[in-house]
């Protein structure tokens, strides 16, 4: 398969799979759902890297004595519901935030692949709509156990649970709300105190 080095060589309305996703090699970063090409925007802000970096090291010193791994992005998640043999015949690979995966059998050198336990996505004016849309309708579908929408602008945590197959919100978490404390559904002993989170 041919090598592409110039993303104007790409056909938006073409759908794709995860074979021609590996002969992408251009300076643009893009993620696959459905098939479909999303180009992620530019470099984020300064605040939504505070919120991830804190998230990180949140997270990373919780689990870091447990088998659950904590990764950032980059770092490729491809999920597929078919049941192909092969995994090149995927046709959605996404980058979020920041995930933590339990189950060691999805990782391998290109990433996960299968559902994270829990996804974060960090809200930018650019990607607020489609982590809202595309991508909790995509997390939803593959199962993802659980998924959280962080706000840096109003400093706000919005948590949704998988019960049977569908997200149920447990609710806002807002830091200028009186509420301490975000607590996760799938790890109950995971409470951070929302002003870490949103500290720059």
């Amino acid at each position: 398969m041919k090598t592409i080095t110039d993303f104007s060589k790409l056909d938006l309305n073409k759908r794709y799979t995860y074979a021609d996703y590996l002969t992408w090699h251009f300076n643009e970063r893009v993620e696959l759902i459905k098939g479909l090409i999303y180009k992620m925007t530019p470099a984020p802000k300064r605040n939504h890297q505070n919120v991830s970096v804190n998230l990180i090291g949140l997270l990373w010193n919780h689990f870091r004595n447990q088998d659950c791994k904590v990764y950032e992005a980059p770092f490729d998640v491809r999920l597929k519901k078919t049941k192909q043999k092969n995994e090149t015949y995927t046709d959605t690979v996404v980058q979020p935030d920041v995930c933590v995966i339990c189950d060691d059998t999805k990782l391998d050198d290109a990433g996960c692949i299968g559902a994270p336990d829990l996804i974060i996505e960090i809200l930018s004016d650019s990607t607020a709509k489609k982590d809202y849309n595309e991508k909790f309708n995509l997390y939803e579908e593959n199962e993802v156990k659980e998924y959280w929408i962080v706000n840096p602008a109003t400093h706000n945590i919005e948590i949704f649970s998988l019960i049977d197959t569908r997200f149920v919100s447990l609710g806002l978490f807002n830091e200028n709300e009186d509420t301490e404390k975000v607590q996760s559904k799938l790890f109950p002993e995971l409470q951070i105190e929302l002003k870490t989170i949103f500290s720059s």
